[in-house]
C-alpha cells in the first residue's frame, strides 16, 4: 500500500497555511507555534530547525520529542472524516493538528484548544478534599 502524498510534503511548505489562517481571523503565529509545541513536544528552537530543514510530515511526527497524550482528547470532523477514527497514526497526528488550527482560527480559547481544562465531578472533588 502506498503512503499518501502529505506524508512526504515539507512541513514548512504548510506551516505559512496554518500561521495564514490563523491571522486571517485575528490570532497569532505564536498562538499556531503554542499549538504545534503541545501537540508534539518539541521546543520553540527544534521547530525552527524542523522548518529550516525542510522535514516532511512523516518525520516531522517520527521524530516529534513526545506527543502530548491528552491529543486523544481531541474530536471533531476534518475534511469530512471524524479524527478519533483516522487509524493510519501519520494521517492522524496530521489531522490532530489541522483540527487545533482550525478551532484556533474559529476563535475557541487556548486553554479549550489545549485541553488544559480539568472537569471535576463533585464527587471527585470531596474525595480530592477528604484524601487531600
Amino acid at each position: 500500500m502506498s503512503k499518501h502524498n502529505i506524508y512526504s510534503m515539507s512541513f514548512a511548505k504548510v506551516y505559512p497555511h496554518y500561521v495564514a489562517k490563523a491571522e486571517k481571523k485575528g490570532r497569532t503565529k505564536a498562538e499556531v507555534d503554542k499549538i504545534i509545541r503541545w501537540l508534539t513536544g518539541y521546543s520553540q528552537e527544534e521547530l525552527a530547525g524542523q522548518l529550516e530543514k525542510q522535514t516532511d510530515f512523516e518525520t516531522f511526527f517520527e521524530e516529534a520529542p513526545q506527543l502530548n497524550p491528552s491529543r486523544a482528547l481531541i474530536k471533531g470532523v476534518i475534511c469530512g472524516v471524524r479524527v478519533e477514527d483516522i487509524e493510519e497514526p501519520i494521517m492522524q497526528e496530521i489531522r490532530y493538528l489541522d483540527k487545533l488550527i482550525d478551532e484556533l482560527a474559529k476563535g475557541k480559547v487556548m486553554e479549550k484548544i489545549l485541553r488544559t481544562k480539568i472537569n471535576i465531578n463533585k464527587s471527585t472533588l470531596i474525595r480530592f478534599i477528604t484524601i487531600g
